[in-house]
């Protein structure tokens, strides 16, 4: 204590000054580390002279803090008062301590008031105790110890989240009731985040794009009133090509005003979902079920190896493993991508509990093993090395019986075909000899058999799909559809392993495994089974009538999990609030494979870390074909519980959109209404509500069991169309075989006879890229998108690095677009329901490969002045020039800026820029021209199957970079030549 032991006796007397006011405690003054002395209890009596005076001593200061040995309490009344039992280890006002001790109150209910004398002896034989030796210590400063007198006296904390003791006795009135759990209850928290980009990036970017957009009018203008009379063909030409450039700039810069970014918070999903509570008393997780879909159709293009990996991936994600359920389609329907899968399935059983177990990443084993970074960085288990080197050997023999499959299927067929020709010989040798006919002569053994060379399965019967040598009912395009259920639906409760297992100590580790499922839909002659669309259609009814996961995740057969945690980052922004309105998550599109410098821009970086993370900012991102976590009551074709109108010429008046769920409901239950009232309500065809789902009882009773449990968690008044917690713990009931084969009549080609699939429901049909219509379809009735960009990148696939495979993969997009814009899917056609902006990126989505026919004739303006010898302006005059250098310093500094904003490369940039060029004088023109023909001819637009098939040249990864393919889309060189040839 700063005061002397005299000055405290002093206070500790009485004083006709304190008659009016309650008594006080032990009256003290102590300096503070600062050299100010500081009054703690503001009584008249204390004695602030000398040395211990200042300006300041007399400030009222509320100070609450424990009682400590220099401070404590002593209060007394004239009638009646309370007596404190000071005790170093003993009672205090605050209850038990957090250490462990039991404390005793210090106030006795019972007891009288003592006299001032007998509380001040009190008060020194606790002060002049050798037990509180260690409490008078001070600290380097001379200050009293606080924190030491808490610990060694075990004083308590009060009241807190901190710590609150189960015995606490009610001090705080006795209608009060509280307990710990009232004070750990965790605020609710949101599940995402956005992330702004910050504005001094984002207004010099805005500013930038009106003045560019100011000088381009300018200097258009400028163009059109000073044409050139001596070549007006030349100035006709080139101011044309001006007039649509601009056009077309102005169509890719609006829709990137708004970029934002998203964040997620995987804890705060685990605490709502997983961890126990009173409507959740096990922590059993409450998350919704996830069905993945992975597509193939061609054995030889899409390695069987390289399928096998993605869902090796898929089945070791961080998810439920009874919620996670896995799907293949195998439109080939080929017997080699069956067992190709089967024998992933039994790989899986080890690979899935070694990846739990040792936390592995990524969880392609392929990948794995292949990745050069040290494999046992951040491994504290002991075993790592021994496990991983039997697993290693593990997939090696996995891999090369991957790549026996060939050579034991035909091997195994020519083995069955031939006991089934020499069983034909006998029968036709026994019918000769029973039937006693002159006329029957057995086949001579030369002679070829009428026995068909059928493709057998390891359990000695008819493959039912597609033959090695193909045949009626077993060849592409006419096959019976095949459904095998090839994992089962997995226990409820963890399945724990134990030592040994299969080689490996899997104690304390989940066992079990994702249910998968193969799927080869029907195809007969005489239907059209659209393409990839069909098959995902067919998966989807397969998958609602054996799991019914309310989300979708769609993955290529090349692109597998990256990040095990992807499927979780996903659920963040599916079960926040608003979550109901987004009906799909798109991850972007990462690659492997590609050549160090990305000649041919196969990263794309520009377009899924720049427009889409801006499309993000508006009504969300178009969807892509891979990567991507559906809703799948949205898919079903069904509108957002919630929707927006956007009003005037630009979309700038909002106003809630017309729930027509309800409305017809409401008509639906009042027959008295006349027909002309029941008349569709939409004046849009893409509001129309689905009706046609199919004959199959079974999969019109998912729909709705799917919509409610794809509902966020209503914890909290802000979330709407929420659903109860705990209302997705019940399992998941075994399948039998009435389900599978109801499963399997769904995937038959004659289901959507009759029916809105394809047209409303699922993904849509009529153009080569169904993906961007399908998204376009489902923000064209009010739903909302979300771009989710991880840490880790969440998904990663191949790309190919060869400039024809690149381009034909090009054409194909740009061919779809040009679908795009000839049909009713043009986004001049949109509802009112589709922002402005967002029309505005899906127009640009249909527009952008008539670009190529404006670059072609500009690329052949400079020849066309040197033969001539004129030029597309009189001359070179100062506004010409100064127009362009503006022009083109603008452009500059918004391609800087969005790269900042964006977080790609400069070297990524341009090799976007120089792909550009390529790609719109070849394959975006001669995409123009098939859509016309298929406009005006009605000729049918075929493209050729992307190959996934790894460099056979095992010196250079790149060297198919190198290979030289002849094709029509070669018109770049033309102009080249041409240009090359005019200059010399």
């Amino acid at each position: 204590m700063a005061t002397s032991s005299n000055s405290s006796k002093k206070t500790m007397s009485s004083s006709p000054s304190s008659a009016g006011r309650p008594p006080q405690g032990v009256k003290f003054a102590r300096r503070t580390s600062s050299g100010r002395v500081m009054s703690l209890s503001r009584d008249d009596d204390l004695d602030m002279s000398g040395e211990f005076s200042g300006e300041n001593d007399y400030i009222n200061y509320t100070v609450m803090m424990p009682p400590t040995p220099d401070n404590q309490p002593m209060a007394g009344s004239s009638g009646a008062g309370t007596a404190s039992d000071s005790k170093t280890d003993g009672p205090g006002p605050y209850g038990p301590s957090r250490f462990g001790a039991e404390s005793r109150r210090g106030v006795d209910d019972d007891g009288g008031g003592d006299s001032e004398a007998a509380k001040a002896d009190r008060r020194m034989s606790v002060m002049n105790s050798s037990n509180n030796k260690s409490i008078l210590l001070r600290s380097q400063t001379g200050d009293f110890d606080h924190n030491r007198w808490l610990f060694e006296t075990k004083g308590t904390y009060g009241i807190g989240n901190a710590y609150w003791s189960e015995k606490q006795e009610n001090k705080y009135g006795p209608e009060v009731e509280m307990s710990m759990q009232d004070f750990i209850d965790k605020p609710w928290k949101p599940l995402t985040r956005k992330v702004k980009i910050p504005p001094a990036i984002l207004s010099p970017y805005r500013l930038l794009v009106v003045i560019r957009l100011v000088v381009l009018f300018l200097f258009l203008l400028w163009r059109v009133q000073n044409p050139n009379p001596d070549a007006m063909w030349l100035w006709g030409m080139s101011i044309v090509c001006e007039i649509w450039f601009a056009f077309s700039w102005l169509l890719d810069i609006l829709p990137k005003q708004n970029p934002i970014n998203r964040a997620t918070d995987l804890d705060a999903l685990r605490d709502k979902f997983e961890q126990p509570s009173p409507t959740n008393p096990t922590g059993r997780s409450d998350l919704p079920g996830v069905d993945v879909f992975i597509s193939t159709a061609d054995a030889e293009k899409e390695p069987p190896l390289v399928t096998a990996n993605t869902i090796l991936s898929v089945l070791a994600a961080q998810y439920p493993v009874e919620k996670l359920s896995c799907y293949i389609s195998d439109d080939g329907g080929a017997i080699l991508s069956f067992e190709a899968m089967a024998e992933a399935v039994n790989f899986a059983e080890v690979w899935v509990p070694f990846c739990r177990k040792h936390e592995i990443e990524p969880r392609n084993p392929d990948s794995y093993f292949n990745s050069k970074v040290d494999p046992t960085k951040n491994k504290k288990r002991p075993d790592f090395v021994k496990d991983r080197r039997w697993i290693k050997r593990e997939y090696d023999e996995f891999k090369v019986r991957i790549n026996g499959l060939p050579d034991v299927i035909r091997k195994r067929s020519e083995m069955y075909n031939s006991k089934e020709d020499v069983n034909e010989r006998k029968l036709s040798k026994e019918r000769s000899i029973g039937g006693g006919g002159d006329d029957a002569e057995p086949a001579a053994d030369g002679e070829a058999s009428n026995v068909t060379k059928a493709t057998w399965m390891a359990d000695g019967t008819h493959w039912p799909g597609t033959w090695l040598e193909p045949c009626a009912d077993h060849k592409k395009g006419d096959h019976a559809g095949i459904l095998q259920v090839m994992s089962k639906v997995p226990e409820m409760e963890a399945v724990m392993g134990f030592p040994d297992e299969k080689k490996l100590d899997f104690t304390g580790v989940d066992i079990r495994v994702p249910m998968f499922a193969y799927v080869s839909r029907e195809k007969r002659p005489g239907y059209d089974h659209n393409k990839k669309a069909g098959a995902m259609n067919a998966m989807v009814r397969a998958s609602a009538i054996l799991s019914n996961g309310p989300f979708i995740l769609n993955l290529d057969c090349d692109h597998y999990i990256y990040n095990s945690m992807a499927i979780r980052e996903g659920m963040c922004f599916m079960m926040d609030r608003g979550g109901d309105r987004i009906c799909y998550i798109q991850f972007p599109q990462r690659f492997e494979g590609i050549d160090p410098s990305d000649r041919y821009a196969n990263h794309n970086t520009v377009f899924f870390d720049g427009n889409m993370r801006a499309l993000d900012g508006l009504q969300g991102p178009v969807y892509v074909g891979t990567g991507c976590m559906f809703r799948r009551f949205a898919l079903y074709g069904f509108h957002p519980p919630r929707a927006n109108e956007y009003l005037g010429m630009f979309g700038t008046i909002k106003a809630p959109a017309p729930n027509y769920h309800e409305i017809e409901a409401q008509l639906e239950a009042d027959p008295d209404l006349p027909d002309s009232e029941k008349q569709p309500l939409a004046t849009h065809p893409d509001l129309g509500l689905p009706k046609k789902f199919g004959n199959s009882q079974m999969f019109t009773d998912s729909i709705g069991v799917a919509e409610y449990h794809g509902r966020p968690l209503a914890d909290h008044a802000s979330v709407k169309n929420g659903r109860p917690p705990g209302a997705l713990l019940e399992p998941r009931p075994p399948l039998d075989a009435p389900t599978v084969a109801e499963a399997v009549a769904v995937i038959s080609c004659w289901y959507e006879d009759k029916t809105e699939w394809g047209d409303r429901i699922g993904w849509i049909y009529g153009s080569v890229t169904e993906d961007v219509v399908t998204g376009y379809r489902m923000h064209n009735r009010g739903w909302r998108s979300v771009y989710c960009i991880t840490k880790r990148d969440a998904f990663r696939g191949t790309a190919p690095i060869n400039l024809t495979d690149r381009l034909h993969q090009v054409l194909r997009w740009a061919t779809g677009s040009v679908e795009i814009f000839y049909s009713r899917n043009n986004a001049f056609l949109a509802c009112r329901r589709l922002k402005f902006l967002q029309r505005i990126a899906y127009l640009n989505v249909g527009i952008y490969p008539f670009t190529s026919i404006f670059l072609v004739v500009y690329c052949f303006l400079p020849a066309l002045c040197l033969f001539t010898g004129q030029f597309i302006v009189a001359g070179l005059s100062v506004p010409f020039l100064s127009y362009l250098l503006i022009i083109t310093v603008c452009l500059c500094l918004l391609s800087l800026l969005e790269v900042r904003w964006s977080g790609i490369g400069l070297e990524e940039w341009w090799r976007n820029e120089q792909f550009w060029l390529i790609g719109g004088t070849s394959a975006h023109l001669v995409a123009v021209i098939q859509g016309l023909l298929k406009v005006v001819a009605g000729i049918e637009i075929h493209f050729t199957l992307t190959s996934k098939a790894t460099a056979e040249d095992e010196e250079d990864i790149y060297a198919d970079l190198y290979v030289v393919k002849w094709t029509i889309i070669n018109p770049p060189n033309g102009v080249n030549l041409n240009n090359q040839g005019m200059q010399i």
